[in-house]
C-alpha cells in the first residue's frame, strides 16, 4: 500500500458511538503522547515509558517512502517488498532483475549495497511550539508571518543538528497547532539481504490490490552497516513464536504519510472537486503510457516495473478516496462534526476569537483554486515528469538558495536537509533515455492539454516542436546523467550553474520564475493563512477535549493499536487470517494465469509447506499510506506481522476512521518463517529472525 504521493489527510474528530460500545481503535498517536488511557480502559494494557522508548528506537523510516523495523541485533531490517522496490529497481540491470526475480545473500559478503537508500531512526522528540509561535507576532502580515516562522524553524533545526549531530526536522502538527523537533540517526550504508519474487510479494496484482482475502508475501530484508560493519542494534523486535491470534491486541509503529481528517469542509470540497480529479487524470495517463510501453519488450517492462506499480497503486487508492468524498453519508458526517465544533467555539467566550477560523480557511481555499493548476503543473512538476529535470531544478535552486541566510531559504535547502539532499542528488541510480522520453512526452502533452498550444509559456517550453520531439531533444541533449558533472555544478555554485547550457538546466531556468511565483502565493496566501486558522481550531479542540485528540499524519513515527479481527461484508463473515492452502487454491481458481500465477519455486516446494500456516491477517489498527512495512507487535513488543495494505473499505480512512468493515492487512510472522525455511531454504536468515 504505497500512498506516499497521495493528497492524504489529517485528524478526524472522535467518532460518536453509543455509550454501551467500546470506542473505536482510532488514532495515529505521537510517541510523546501515547493513548495510555484508551489502552488501559479498553484492553487493560498499561506499559511504562521504557516500553514506548524501546518500540520507538526499534522502528525505522525509509526515506524512499515507507516504514520498517530492526528485527535482529545485527542490524537486520524488515520492510515490505514494495517499499524496498525502489532500491531493488536501482540495483537491477538487463542481466539481473532483482525486483522481479528476488535475491538472497547467503553470506554477508553477498549482501548488495543500495545506491541511495537512507534509513532514519527516531531518537528524540522535543516540543518547540513556544519558540516557533513566539517568532510570529499578532500584527504581522501573512507573508511576514511565513518568513518569521520559516526562519525560526531553520534556526532550531540548525542549532539542534550542530549540538547533537542528528538529523533535525521541525514538524508541524495539528496543521499549525503544535511544532515538535524530531531528531533522527541517519543510516546510509544499507545492504540488501533478501527479497522474494515480486509475483509472490504482490500476488493477485492490481485486481487484488486493496482487497481481502489476500495471499501476499510482501517482505524484504536489508542490513544496516556502520563503519563497514553490521550495526549492533541495541533495540530490535524479537520474533513471536506464535504470531498474531484472533482478537489479540496488537500495535503498529510506523510513519503514516498524510491524512485529511482535520480538514474543514471547504478543504474537502477542494479535494473532491479539483485535487483528486486532477491527480487521477494524470495517473490514468501515466498508467496507459507505461503499460503500453512495457508490453513492447521485457527490458521495457523491467525498467518501468516499479514506476508502473506505484502509479497503479496510487490510482486505485485515489479512486477509493474520491469515492469517499462523493459519499453523501460521509460528507454529512463530516459536516455535522464541523458544525458541532463551530457551535461549541461560538458559545464559549474564551474561544470566540476562533469563530471565524473556518471562514478564513474557506477564503484561502478560494485562492488555492485560483492557483492550483499552475502550482501542480509547474512547481509540482506534473508538466515535467523527468528525473533529469528534477536534477536540473535541484542544481539550479541550490545555486540560488545556499548563498542566502539559512532562515531565508526554501525549506528543502535549509542546512538540516542539505546532506540528505546531496545523498539523493549524487546517486548513481540508472537513468534510461527511452523511459525519460516517454514520461516527459506524456507530461508535456498534459501541459499542452491544460493550457493550449497557443499559451506563451507552453510555446517557450516546446520551442516549436511536438511534445515527443521536444522531450527527445531535452533528454538526449542533457549531460546530467554524469554524477561527476552534477557534483561540479553543485560545488561551483551560482557561477557554474549560470554558465551551464545543459538543455534541462535551461528548461528549469525558463519555468523557475512562474514556479517560484505560484509557490510564494501558495506559501503566504494559502498555507500560512490556513496554518494560523487551524492553529486556533486545534487549540479550541484541545480546550474542549484535552489531549485525547491525535494530530494528522506527517510521515513521522506514530503508534496505533487494535485487535486482530475479521469482519462481515455483504452478509458474509470474512475470517481474520488466510493460509498457504488458500494461496494455492486462489491460483488454481484463476487457472494460474497472471497475475495469479505462482513463481516456479513455489510450485516445486509446495509439498514441503505446512499449508495450514497463516499467511496474511487483518486487524483494526489505524494506518494510512506510509505505514507500509510497519511492524505489527504484541503487548510484549514481539513481532507478529508486518503491515502491507488496507482493504478497500479502509481507503476512506484518509478522511475519517471507521472499523465496521475497514481493516489493516499484514503478513503473518509464522508465514514469513515458513516460506523462508521451506520455499527459499534460507535457514540462516530464518534462524537470525527467530534467535535460533
Amino acid at each position: 500500500m504505497r500512498r506516499s504521493d497521495l493528497l492524504l489527510g489529517v485528524l478526524a474528530l472522535a467518532m460518536t458511538v453509543p455509550a454501551a460500545e467500546a470506542p473505536a481503535d482510532e488514532g495515529l498517536w505521537l510517541f510523546n503522547n501515547p493513548p495510555k488511557k484508551q489502552l488501559k480502559e479498553k484492553y487493560g494494557f498499561d506499559a511504562g515509558p521504557e516500553w514506548y522508548d524501546h518500540v520507538m528506537r526499534s522502528s525505522v523510516r525509509f526515506n524512499s517512502g515507507g516504514s520498517g523495523s530492526f528485527v535482529s541485533a545485527n542490524g537486520l531490517v524488515m520492510t515490505n517488498h514494495h517499499v524496498g522496490a525502489d532500491a531493488l529497481q536501482k540495483m537491477s540491470d538487463e542481466k539481473h532483475n532483482y525486483l522481479a526475480d528476488g535475491f538472497y545473500a547467503k553470506t554477508s559478503a553477498e549482501e548488495k549495497k543500495c545506491l541511495d537508500l537512507e534509513l532514519n531512526v527516531l531518537e528524540e522528540i522535543v516540543d518547540v511550539t513556544k519558540e516557533v509561535e513566539g517568532a510570529v507576532k499578532p500584527d504581522m502580515s501573512a507573508e511576514d508571518a511565513f518568513k518569521a516562522r520559516r526562519s525560526v524553524m531553520a534556526k532550531i533545526e540548525k542549532e539542534s543538528q550542530e549540538k547533537t549531530g542528528l538529523r533535525s526536522n521541525v514538524i508541524t502538527l495539528y496543521q499549525g497547532g503544535q511544532y515538535h523537533l524530531y531528531r533522527y540517526k541517519r543510516y546510509t550504508d544499507v545492504r540488501l539481504v533478501f527479497a522474494p519474487e515480486q509475483q509472490i510479494a504482490f500476488f493477485g496484482g492490481d485486481p487484488d490490490n486493496f482487497e481481502y482475502p489476500r495471499y501476499d508475501l510482501d517482505i524484504c530484508f536489508f542490513r544496516v552497516y556502520e563503519n563497514d560493519k553490521p550495526l549492533q542494534a541495541k533495540h530490535y523486535f524479537k520474533w513471536s513464536a506464535h504470531g498474531a491470534g484472533d482478537n489479540e491486541l496488537v500495535f503498529v509503529s510506523g510513519n503514516p504519510g498524510r491524512t485529511d481528517r482535520q480538514n474543514t469542509m471547504a478543504e474537502l470540497a477542494y479535494l473532491r472537486d479539483f485535487g483528486y480529479p486532477f491527480v487521477l487524470q494524470r495517473l490514468n495517463r501515466m498508467e496507459v503510457a507505461l503499460m503500453s510501453w512495457s508490453q513492447r519488450s521485457e527490458e521495457n517492462a523491467r525498467r518501468a516495473r516499479d514506476e508502473l506499480f506505484g502509479v497503479q497503486n496510487s490510482r486505485k487508492a485515489r479512486d477509493g478516496g474520491l469515492a469517499g468524498l462523493l459519499d453523501p453519508a460521509l460528507m454529512a458526517r463530516k459536516q455535522a462534526e464541523e458544525e458541532k465544533l463551530r457551535k461549541a467555539v461560538a458559545s464559549n467566550p474564551e474561544l470566540k476569537s476562533a469563530a471565524d477560523a473556518w471562514d478564513r480557511i474557506a477564503k484561502a481555499e478560494t485562492k488555492r483554486r485560483e492557483v492550483a493548476k499552475d502550482f501542480l503543473m509547474y512547481e509540482g512538476r506534473s508538466g515535467f515528469n523527468s528525473q533529469l529535470f528534477g536534477v536540473a531544478r535541484t542544481l539550479l535552486r541550490a545555486a540560488e538558495e545556499f548563498p542566502k541566510p539559512n532562515g531565508e531559504r526554501l525549506r528543502e535547502f535549509v542546512d538540516s536537509n542539505k546532506e540528505p539532499m546531496k545523498f539523493q542528488l549524487f546517486s548513481e541510480e540508472p537513468i534510461y533515455d527511452d523511459l525519460e522520453i516517454l514520461t516527459l512526452t506524456d507530461s508535456l502533452t498534459l501541459l499542452c492539454y491544460q493550457y493550449g498550444e497557443k499559451d506563451e509559456m507552453v510555446k517557450k517550453v516546446l520551442g516549436g516542436k511536438s511534445p515527443h520531439d521536444r522531450a527527445a531533444e531535452l533528454v538526449l541533449g542533457s549531460k546530467l546523467k554524469d554524477v561527476e558533472l552534477r557534483k561540479k555544478l553543485f560545488e561551483g555554485g551560482q557561477q557554474a550553474v549560470d554558465a551551464c547550457k545543459d538543455p534541462m538546466v535551461e528548461l528549469a531556468r525558463l519555468i523557475d520564475p512562474i514556479s517560484r511565483k505560484v509557490r510564494k502565493i501558495m506559501d503566504t496566501e494559502v498555507d500560512e493563512v490556513k496554518r494560523q486558522a487551524h492553529s486556533q481550531i486545534a487549540k479550541s479542540k484541545y480546550a474542549l477535549e484535552g489531549d485525547s485528540v491525535y494530530p494528522d499524519a506527517t510521515f513521522t513515527l506514530r503508534l496505533s493499536y487494535g485487535a486482530v479481527k475479521g469482519y462481515e461484508e455483504n452478509g458474509k463473515q470474512i475470517p481474520f487470517e488466510t493460509n498457504f492452502h488458500g494461496l494455492y487454491e486462489r491460483s488454481a481458481q484463476m487457472k494460474n494465469k497472471p497475475p495469479f500465477d505462482l513463481p516456479p519455486r513455489w510450485e516445486k516446494q509446495k509439498d514441503k509447506l505446512t499449508l495450514s500456516t497463516p499467511l496474511n491477517f487483518v486487524f483494526t489498527a489505524d494506518i494510512i499510506g506510509g505505514n507500509s512495512g510497519s511492524p505489527v507487535i504484541n503487548k510484549n513488543a514481539e513481532l507478529v506481522g508486518i503491515v502491507f495494505d488496507g482493504n478497500i473499505q479502509s481507503l476512506v480512512w484518509d478522511f475519517i476512521f471507521d472499523e465496521k468493515e475497514g481493516r489493516s492487512l499484514a503478513v503473518h510472522s509464522a508465514g514469513i518463517v515458513e516460506a523462508l525455511r521451506k520455499v527459499y531454504e534460507a535457514q540462516d536468515l530464518a534462524n537470525e529472525l527467530t534467535g535460533k
